[in-house]
């Protein structure tokens, strides 16, 4: 016999019966377990990191080593009577970045937000014991390194990774309040000030520009308003200013001196100041078109001083000519594009933010390194990445591409 049910009971039997079946498909314990799930997963579980964006990287750093010792074996063999010292460390160094690139590929990127705060405080602990303990380089010298024994380590070079890491935890966090003073403007203006003060203590005033222009990109990312930037910059101006009009600014004065004049003859004084970047012209200008071939370069027998470090591609253009700078420099911009590709098709903000700020720092290097070695900047020692010597900074490099190899592989940009 059929039961008969009034409008009003049939509406609550669907309505309850639609519940059920809710519940039954899309039950809410779910989501909760998938986020546990990702929570305890160290290792990404993606489709593949992006091979081209990996093959970029290691054609960059093949050549970047052979540039280097290129550069570097006839002031090796002049100091430590062995033409290999600055190749052989190199090397070493570029096998543990690549290492720690390897592993950071397969490692979560999530999990950084527990240590974006915490490495941003061992940053600047390193940077204080660089200003506390002393410099194997005398008092007088600028303090920049730890010595660590068998190898030296520079502070500022996690400093950068530490800032681009807070910053984009921050951003992702606060993302809707970036337009806000006490969100988007305070958080950078704070950790700028306290990371810019120990720079200036040691002093490094190219790892300040650097800094600078990493937090202006992490806030404008992030959605901080174009305006606050105008300001920022008339501030940071008059700052400089007063600190250079009261002599606070003595050690940066000193480096500004022969700054556009590095081939014109003033005096005995100037003609001795502007020998590192007049070189470095003469190295660029002797290279011509297609170089005088790999090896061949005059410069870097003791006219260039130190022609490993910043101005190794001073030697690349005398060598390779202005082609050959051409090809490398096309590299480095399809290195960067490709990252900030990946970085952009990110599943959440933290990794856009992330990524882009690492292949951001990449590119401003490489545009500042270029700007000095051609006068266009004052000498104020800013290295090439994957190019100039230096074991802290390969190897950060090296471990931040990892990185953004990680994000590649739950990226939805289309692996070719």
């Amino acid at each position: 016999m059929l039961q008969s049910y009034t409008y009003g009971e049939l509406d609550n039997f669907s309505e309850q019966s639609r519940k059920k079946k809710q519940k039954t498909e899309n039950p809410v314990p779910l989501n909760r377990r998938s986020r546990k799930r990702k929570k305890f997963r160290v290792f990404s579980k993606g489709e593949g990191l992006d091979l081209p964006f990996f093959l970029l990287i290691v054609v960059v750093l093949i050549i970047g080593l052979i540039m280097m010792f290129s550069a570097s074996y006839p002031y090796a063999f002049h100091r430590y009577d062995n033409s290999y010292f600055f190749i052989k460390r190199q090397v070493i160094f570029a096998l543990l970045g690549l290492g720690a690139m390897i592993g950071l590929s397969y490692f979560d990127y999530h999990h950084l937000h527990i240590v974006a705060a915490p490495s941003l405080g061992v940053a600047w602990f390193l940077m204080l014991l660089v200003l506390i303990l002393p410099s194997a380089e005398g008092d007088d010298a600028p303090k920049r390194w730890l010595e660590l024994g068998i190898f030296r380590l520079q502070a500022s070079e996690v400093c950068k990774f530490a800032l681009i890491l807070f910053m984009a935890n921050w951003g992702s966090i606060y993302y809707k309040k970036m337009k806000t003073i006490k969100f988007g403007i305070m958080p950078g203006v704070i950790v700028l000030g306290i990371t810019g003060f120990l720079l200036y203590l040691e002093p490094h005033y190219s790892g300040i520009v650097i800094c600078i222009l990493i937090v202006a990109v992490m806030m404008f990312l992030s959605g901080v308003p174009i305006i606050y930037f105008g300001i920022a910059g008339v501030a940071v101006g008059v700052l400089v200013f007063i600190m250079a009009i009261t002599g606070k600014l003595s050690y940066a004065m000193e480096r500004m001196d022969g700054w556009g004049q590095a081939l014109e003859y003033t005096t005995p004084e100037m003609w001795q100041t502007t020998w590192q970047t007049r070189n470095s012209l003469y190295a660029i200008g002797s290279g011509g078109l297609w170089g005088m071939g790999l090896g061949q370069s005059r410069q870097k027998y003791m006219y260039l001083p130190e022609p490993q470090n910043d101005f190794v591609f001073a030697i690349v253009c005398e060598e390779l000519g202005l082609i050959g700078a051409l090809i490398i420099l096309t590299l480095f911009a399809v290195l960067v594009y490709r990252g900030i590709k990946i970085s952009q098709r990110a599943t959440d903000k933290f990794g856009m933010l992330l990524g882009v700020g690492l292949m951001a720092q990449i590119g401003l290097q490489v545009v500042l390194n270029i700007l000095v070695i051609t006068d266009f900047l004052p000498n104020t020692g800013i290295s090439l990445p994957f190019f100039s010597y230096g074991g802290s900074s390969l190897v950060m490099l090296l471990a931040q591409m990892g990185i953004v190899m990680n994000i590649s592989r739950t990226a939805t940009l289309e692996k070719q």
